[in-house]
């Protein structure tokens, strides 16, 4: 959000005022772009010939052209588009005598719920347009829900086209009691009802004489006096996300980032979290030099009167009103991938300036859009919205969502492609993550690999059902056992038998049965065992988790690689004629895909060697890795 933070910093260096951010949401068609379009020529930022110019292109083509004509005639932004769509989250700002205002609009179409969760992430007050013919959409209750999830306590619920309803007074009161009825089940009470036409302007930045009975303010008016959250956040407990440590020279180390919450004097006493570390400022440093007093919002630099350990995805905090630290927690997310949510499966987490691991233990529930009912889910798709139990690799200082937008919220971002897959918000730690404590023995995995003579280690052998997985690791469990190696054989169809009898083979149930199986393995090396795993485990995110459990060099992946036909014209247990015949479903190959390794330790032909020759393959691997010795 580069382009914000420029939009923001060029209005308080022009107009020294008090910023308003708010987003415009809805349906599509509901007129977001019009109204902004509106706004911005009442208030003097857009001329007469290119509000006609909107007027006419929405006339002309619908409110959905009108937008993307919008974008490019007022925002004059490069925003992605896809099949004539803005898909961006668009930014423009704009000043009357009292306040500043940047303005994110966003698309209402349901695929682009993510551009519409980022641009609210920010706001103070979001303007939730209704179509006054249509009345409230599901798409109008999402919008509503996901402003109140991420925190924008102060809604103006925008009836427009009120014109096209003869201005209709029951027309508006009955969307007004709806709306109303349904915000109160969200816990949002600050809600604003205005009656507009975003074409004509009434009721935008003047009262509309077609409303003698409408009593209430115009939007702008509206917009102009709301309190604003960054107000507010200068008297809330100190929290300041480490951005980075700055070191410009020898005798300078400043800690740079900016204010997220309360205020910071020179000789103030802080904390670090999580180490707890404590210090006093030194100095507040800014490009125009040293400040007495920093608030909520700016950029500094702190120097420190101690030489304490601070590094990047740290939180400062006041010594008397801290943050909390824990590594699992109770979280709403809103999924914006396109591949579902799957609890089990392995994410980056950012939250403030801090990445961590995460892992979705568990989905709890997700949410009705039209009820608000939460409804059993054993996954979430693209734009739904539901709680789950995360556990992250490491603890971090954090705030309830509700109590610290900047320490609560947080986006998960899928390990091998970088995208952002979920918008979150942490609403409590959960009581078992600070009372379950790893508990060390004297004889650990060290002593007893070092008695067994070897270096423990998990073969984890995939490919598709036929390849030869469980043959060849059979055959290499019986080679190490010959030599005096101890091993154990975790096989996939043996698994499900007792551990894993209770899953099916869904995706849901594919992941879950790699983490448990991951889980017992990695116990198992604990034990100093070489453990020869011989699973599907057609994900590579899975396979992925399971790495991850174990120490570097611990997991050796070996993909033993045979082509579909290979592996159907063995079906040693008949299992692909009977997927062909649709009597088994989501069956590898068949109709669930496979995704083979990018860079396995080991790639075995399976369809060109025999058992003994990929056997001995494996030994001369687990020989270089020096988890067995060479004979």
């Amino acid at each position: 959000m580069s382009g914000t933070a420029e939009l923001e910093s060029e209005l308080r260096a022009r107009e020294r005022m008090t910023l308003l951010r708010f987003i415009t949401c809805g349906s599509v068609d509901d007129g977001k772009s019009t109204l902004i379009g509106r706004l911005l020529h009442d208030t003097g930022a857009l001329k007469d010939d290119q509000l006609a110019t909107l007027a006419a292109e929405s006339a002309r083509i619908g409110t959905q052209g009108g937008a993307l004509d919008f974008a490019l005639l007022v925002d004059g932004l490069a925003a992605e588009r896809e099949q004539g769509i803005t898909i961006d989250v668009a930014h423009r700002y704009f000043a009357t005598a009292t306040r500043g205002f940047i303005v994110a609009d966003t698309p209402g179409h349901e695929q682009y719920t993510r551009n519409m969760a980022t641009g609210a992430s920010t706001a103070d007050l979001a303007v939730l347009l209704v179509d006054a013919r249509k009345g409230l959409l599901t798409q109008t209750r999402r919008h509503a829900f996901i402003v109140a999830t991420l925190g924008v306590r102060r809604l103006v619920l925008a009836v427009n086209k009120m014109d096209l309803v003869g201005w209709d007074r029951a027309v508006f009161e009955a969307i007004e009691a709806e709306f109303r009825a349904f915000a109160g089940r969200l816990g949002v009470t600050d809600v604003t009802a205005i009656p507009l036409s975003a074409l004509t302007g009434a009721n935008l930045a003047r009262p509309a004489a077609e409303s003698p009975w409408y009593d209430g303010p115009t939007l702008l008016h509206r917009l102009e006096t709301v309190a604003v959250v960054e107000e507010e956040d200068a008297d809330r407990p100190l929290r300041l996300p480490v951005q980075w440590i700055n070191r410009p020279g020898p005798d300078f180390r400043g800690i740079a980032g900016t204010i997220a919450a309360g205020r910071l004097r020179p000789g103030d006493r802080l904390r670090v979290l999580p180490s707890g570390h404590e210090s006093r400022v030194a100095r507040i440093v800014t490009r125009d030099g040293d400040l007495g007093e920093a608030v909520a919002g700016q950029a500094v630099t702190l120097t420190l009167a101690d030489a304490i350990d601070v590094a990047r995805g740290d939180l400062i905090v006041a010594p008397d009103r801290p943050a909390a630290v824990a590594d699992q927690f109770e979280a709403t997310v809103i999924w914006m991938g396109e591949a579902p949510l799957l609890p089990g499966r392995s994410y980056l987490m950012k939250i403030g300036t801090a990445t961590v691991g995460a892992v979705v233990d568990r989905l709890k529930h997700r949410v009705d859009m039209d009820t608000l009912e939460p409804l059993a889910a054993r996954r979430l798709d693209l734009n739904g919205i539901g709680l789950c139990v995360l556990h992250l690799d490491r603890a971090i200082a954090f705030d309830a969502y509700e109590e610290n937008r900047t320490t609560g919220g947080f986006i998960l971002i899928d390990r091998a492609d970088n995208a952002t897959v979920a918008a979150g918000m942490l609403r409590f730690a959960l009581r078992r993550a600070g009372n379950i404590h790893w508990q060390a023995f004297t004889v650990d995995k060290a002593a007893r690999a070092a008695q067994k003579r070897q270096r423990p280690a998990v073969l984890w052998f995939t490919g598709l059902s036929g390849a030869g997985k469980s043959t060849i690791a059979n055959r290499v469990e019986a080679l190490l056992h010959a030599r005096g190696h101890h091993t154990y054989a975790l096989d996939g169809d043996n698994l499900r038998h007792g551990l894993n009898r209770d899953l099916g083979f869904t995706d849901a149930d594919r992941v879950e049965n790699i983490r448990r199986v991951a889980e017992v393995a990695r116990l198992m090396v604990d034990a100093g065992l070489i453990v020869l795993v011989s699973l599907i485990s057609p994900f590579r995110a899975d396979r992925r988790l399971a790495r991850e459990r174990l120490g570097e060099g611990e997991f050796l992946e070996i993909h033993v690689d045979a082509s579909l036909d290979v592996a159907e014209s063995r079906d040693p247990k008949g299992l692909y004629r009977k997927a062909r015949q649709g009597l088994i479903r989501n069956f590898t190959g068949i109709d669930s895909p496979y995704e083979p390794p990018e860079a396995p330790e080991l790639r075995i032909d399976a369809g060109a060697r025999t058992v003994e020759e990929t056997a001995a393959a494996v030994l001369r691997l687990l020989e270089e890795r020096g988890v067995v010795a060479p004979e």
